[in-house]
């Protein structure tokens, strides 16, 4: 089973409303729990390989349920109230630029809308666009380019005035 079904999945389980699925096939063994929150929906993924020679911990990952974009949420400090902080979607490496030899995606004081490209985060091999979904103005990048980020981790502060 790849990662597009996987996410395929995911996106199934999150429309039919359960509350959590579980899948075991020859090699792997998949579970899907959903839980929500007013507007926040969180989905965890646990594949295990099954086998007689089993190495490792399985570990759960969190994985977000809209397509890969980032979670827009607004931050609590007195300094920042005003402003949206964009988070990681998931865990991966974040790229600020598309390749090494071009500019970066965006700079601090750059104007943003929705839909734009602000970084790419690899994970397992894939190059995922994280789009923004608020529109403003970049006041600050905390994250720095070749770096690994966690899920649901600050990346990029937005202000939407």
């Amino acid at each position: 089973m790849d990662l597009k079904e996987i996410q395929n999945l995911i996106k199934f389980v999150a429309k039919s409303g359960a509350s959590e699925v579980k899948l075991e096939m020859d090699d792997i063994k998949i579970t899907i729990k959903t839980a929500s929150d007013e507007n926040k929906e969180t989905t965890f993924v646990q594949q295990i390989p099954v086998g007689n020679a089993i190495t490792s911990q399985p570990a759960a990952v969190p994985v977000q349920t809209t397509s890969g974009t980032p979670i827009a949420t607004e931050s609590v400090s007195d300094d920042n109230s005003k402003y949206i902080t964009i988070k990681s979607p998931i865990i991966g490496t974040l790229y600020r630029k598309p390749s090494p030899d071009k500019p970066t995606f965006v700079e601090v004081g750059d104007s943003i809308k929705e839909g734009d490209v602000l970084c790419i985060i690899e994970a397992m091999k894939l190059f995922n666009e994280i789009e923004s979904e608020v529109s403003g103005k970049i006041i600050k990048v905390l994250v720095d380019d070749s770096s690994p980020v966690e899920f649901d981790q600050p990346l990029f502060l937005v202000d939407p005035s």
